[in-house]
């Protein structure tokens, strides 16, 4: 689906809105299309910068599905942890390993496969979140994405990331109480990003 509640014309993709119907938000962070996983919900103008701004380092952590096998790229992991050119600019540093293939349900439509050419599972942390960044990073190294999964988000604040437990694909649920006051706690701490502004602090949804 598109990350926005605004149907594109001539899109073949459902937008949020077929999803969920409350009024006034939008996803702080938007997830390709073809892409899966978690995103937070919000009116407040102040989380979403917050949140989306790289000078934060706010963590956001993905599974990705790759063509190929990791283990006869042994300069892939190095790589994509030092950071890579791409599109003319250097991505930050990151975190990746390799990982064995998580419990996901089916994707739907499924990813393409070749019988010829194994696939590989990675763990990749991120503090930005350019255009198909994970996807392009892949590539560069040699391992084309084939499926992409967000599973959480770093709030920064020593607390465990947001994350997808307990929520299937195309659900949604309010922050937990404790959630919230953590929200409330970042937008009203110290930095860059000032003091929180009106609006709910957030919801967090499954996408894909």
């Amino acid at each position: 689906m598109l990350s926005q509640f605004t149907p594109e014309a001539g899109s073949r993709w459902r937008c949020l809105a077929d999803f969920i119907t409350v009024p006034e938000v939008y996803a702080a962070g938007r997830l390709d299309a073809d892409s899966e996983g978690l995103l937070l919900l919000t009116s407040n103008g102040r989380l979403q910068q917050r949140l989306t701004d790289p000078s934060f380092g706010h963590w956001r952590r993905y599974w990705a599905q790759v063509e190929g096998d990791i283990v006869s790229h042994p300069d892939a992991i190095r790589q994509l942890q030092g950071g890579l050119l791409i599109q003319g600019q250097r991505t930050l540093p990151a975190q990746a390993c390799m990982i064995d293939a998580p419990q996901l349900p089916d994707r739907d439509p499924p990813i393409r496969q070749r019988q010829s050419i194994p696939t590989s599972w990675l763990q990749l942390e991120l503090r930005e979140g350019r255009n198909r960044q994970v996807r392009r990073m892949t590539a560069a190294v040699g391992l084309p994405t084939l499926r992409l999964v967000r599973v959480a988000i770093d709030l920064m604040d020593g607390g465990p990331p947001l994350n997808l437990h307990g929520l299937a694909a195309g659900c949604w649920r309010e922050l937990s109480p404790g959630e919230e006051q953590r929200i409330h706690k970042l937008l009203t701490s110290p930095g860059r990003g000032g003091r929180a502004g009106g609006g709910k602090s957030g919801r967090t949804g499954g996408g894909g």
